[in-house]
């Protein structure tokens, strides 16, 4: 054999060999082969931070596969993926199999490494990458690893500290504590948030009509000759109305005013695409519009890169291939006409300092291939299809002209009152019409390149009917409305990760990792796809900022950060990167351990009594969620398990479904009315939704 490739999985794998030829053999690593021990630190802080690299035992078995295989071969390439973690997991490989071949003499041979990298695993970007190897880049791997022994300090540093502490089981993490302090911080501003009444008040109008016209409905606003205007001024001062007593003032006053248009304001205004996706970007927007997790989104998202239909998924660029420019332009041209094309292709600049430009931005591989099409293919579903459609479209978009709106606003005198209406009209649609064309591209929300709901709306039209300046108008109706101020929102997923983005905190490819932790830890639960966090949250995070404020500090974790990029990019030394975090970090550990006080964890009542003591029964977080357990403990042993109702009837006896665990945590479905019905099944019943939650005692 004269060529061995290597990769990480099994389904990359399968790719590649459409593309080379019977000469390469192409083996999966099935990830990284070494890695720092389990059972120990791993880290020898007394030599230079020199890291303590195992094989692990579930690797053994492919690592001496690999070794086997190497040893025929006369040319290694290793085409892990083009990022750190990809260069670390190569770098791996090549110390472990750089001197596989023995010969008969018991001399080993040096093997002939290549280091081949590609952003899209298609047949031209492959045998592109194999015609111009490298070595493996050293400042990647040297930033790998800093970032490897930096959190393992930290975690296994600061971890036993918590279970010290407070509780066993507990972790932080360098990142993930950072954004246990934003959820809790912001927490404690919703907590702290006091709303405050305030009144709207809304007329409906319409241009002057002979006799008198009365609507009752909000349903009827809009259209035609009517339209709604907002109070806004009196005598010229914006108007704040905070009680409904000065809110029924200004409706009398308001009944008794003449309507007449006081000024009119008309513009254009251009809606430009968004840039083509990051991972962070990505992990947002699928979020909002598709409801995915971060996690699940990076998963879906590896699948459709391996299977090679999207381009590396893994990247702060929003940088694309003049080639990829090039075919999103034509087709654009073909299917949409020359109208929507700009007279140049849009470049975007990447705004992170690190952003490699010889990456790119995340796109379809082949911009003419729609989501059905993978319907055919092994391993994808509906989530591959509704992800794949997202990304084709926002690279569609970024390289179509921009809308143009025409937007108008009207200022209306009543007395000493001013209301203003405002309204906009689509002139051009331009790249927003890829929200409305069902054949060419699937019409789905998801297709949108508008970045939230609010910026969605603002695109929506609102017709104003044409008005003249000095034009007398009729009331048709009153509109008082009362509100409250709103507290600030709680971080979701995308929120979360855009605000480290923001903060310059860990990278777009950690994000999904740290936000599974902090809920598998539960620091944070999800209520309404938001982030709350636990009591056992609040308690980690105010000691961690007690005693270790470096840690969960946002400006210094950012400027970590930013001492790894630049390791990355081989302007600083590793170790002694580390070595200038650790020696103040070792000692205030040390000193933490002598003077914190054991934390009292909060408490929360389960509201019913132990049946076997009659004490009260209380909540608690075990390695499986939360259950319920005798506040007499250790003296009364009783648990009891909590479980969820679902709106799904049993079967057999037309109980309540609710959802249990194993012994082992695994989550079963069974009947309410056990042991007398003993419906159980692992599927998730169809139409499942949870609505209530309650204990049962738990004798599994």
């Amino acid at each position: 054999m004269q060529n061995l490739v290597i990769v990480e999985s099994p389904t990359k794998a399968r790719t590649l060999e459409r593309f080379l030829g019977s000469d390469y053999k192409i083996i999966a690593s099935m990830g990284h082969v070494r890695d720092l021990p389990k059972s120990e630190i791993g880290v020898d802080t007394e030599h230079e931070f020199e890291p303590k690299y195992i094989i692990p035992r579930d690797k053994r078995k492919r690592v001496n596969e690999l070794k086997k295989e190497a040893g025929a071969a006369k040319i290694l390439w290793l085409a892990t993926d083009p990022d750190r973690e990809g260069e670390a997991i190569a770098w791996h490989i090549a110390e472990l199999l750089r001197n596989s071949e023995v010969t008969s003499n018991k001399k080993q041979v040096t093997k002939n490494i290549k280091r081949v990298v590609f952003h899209e695993i298609t047949e031209e970007a492959i045998k592109e990458a194999f015609k111009h190897p490298r070595d493996l880049d050293l400042n990647l791997i040297d930033a790998q690893q800093a970032r490897r022994v930096l959190d393992r300090l930290v975690g296994y540093k600061l971890s036993p500290l918590l279970w010290q502490k407070i509780k066993r089981g507990l972790s932080a993490g360098r990142v993930q504590s950072v954004a246990l302090r934003l959820i809790v911080e912001k927490e404690k501003e919703v907590l702290a948030f006091k709303p405050v009444e305030y009144w709207s008040i809304e007329a409906e109008l319409s241009k002057h009509l002979r006799g008198e016209h009365k609507v009752t409905s909000r349903s009827h606003l809009g259209g035609g000759d009517r339209f709604v205007a907002t109070l806004i001024e009196k005598d010229g001062k914006k108007l704040e109305i905070k009680n409904k007593k000065d809110a029924d003032k200004h409706v009398n006053n308001l009944e008794k005013a003449k309507y007449s248009v006081s000024k009119i304001t008309k513009k254009e205004v251009k809606r430009y695409p968004a840039p083509p996706f990051t991972t962070s970007t990505l992990q947002q927007t699928a979020a909002n519009r598709l409801g995915f997790t971060s996690k699940k989104t990076m998963m879906l998202a590896q699948n459709l890169y391996e299977q090679g239909f999207i381009t590396y998924m893994r990247t702060d660029s929003v940088n694309l291939a003049v080639s990829a420019i090039s075919a999103a332009r034509d087709f654009i041209g073909k299917n949409f006409g020359n109208k929507y094309l700009p007279k140049e292709a849009r470049v975007y600049k990447s705004k992170s300092k690190n952003a490699q430009e010889a990456h790119e931005a995340i796109r379809s591989t082949d911009v003419t291939l729609q989501g059905d099409s993978l319907r055919s293919y092994d391993g994808l579903n509906k989530d591959h299809i509704k992800l794949y459609d997202l990304i084709r479209m926002r690279f569609l978009a970024c390289q179509m002209n921009e809308a143009l709106l025409n937007q108008t606003s009207v200022d209306i005198k009543a007395g000493l009152y001013t209301l203003r209406a405002t309204g906009s009209v689509i002139k051009f649609d331009g790249w927003l019409k890829l929200m409305d064309n069902g054949k060419l591209i699937p019409q789905q929300s998801s297709g949108q390149a508008i970045e939230n709901e609010k910026e969605e709306e603002n695109n929506k039209e609102k017709i104003l009917p044409e008005l003249a300046a000095g034009e007398n108008l009729d009331l048709l109706q009153l509109l008082p409305d009362q509100h409250s101020t709103e507290p600030p929102p709680r971080y979701n997923e995308a929120s979360l990760i855009k605000k480290l983005e923001e903060l310059g905190i860990g990278r777009p490819s950690t994000y999904a990792p740290i936000i599974s932790t902090i809920q598998e830890r539960f620091y944070v639960e999800r209520l309404e796809r938001k982030f709350i966090p636990t009591s056992l949250g609040f308690s980690v995070n105010d000691f961690i900022v007690k005693y270790f404020p470096d840690i969960v500090d946002y400006q210094f974790t950012a400027a970590m950060e930013n001492e790894l990029d630049e390791v990355a990019r081989g302007e600083r030394k590793w170790r002694p990167a580390i070595k200038e975090f650790y020696t103040p970090f070792e000692k205030k550990i040390e000193e933490t351990e002598t003077v914190a006080e054991h934390v009292k964890l909060e408490v929360e009542l389960a509201g019913k009594k132990c049946p076997d003591c009659g004490k009260e029964l209380v909540v608690r977080t075990g390695r499986f969620g939360k259950f319920f357990a005798c506040s007499g403990f250790p003296d009364c042993k009783h648990t009891e398990g909590m479980e969820q109702i679902t709106d799904v009837k049993c079967p057999e006896d037309g109980g309540d479904i609710v959802v249990r665990r194993t012994k082992r945590g695994k989550t079963f479905y069974g009947c309410k009315n056990w042991p007398g019905c003993k419906f159980a099944s692992w599927t998730k019943p169809k139409s499942t939704s949870v609505i209530a939650s309650e204990a049962k005692q738990s004798s599994e």
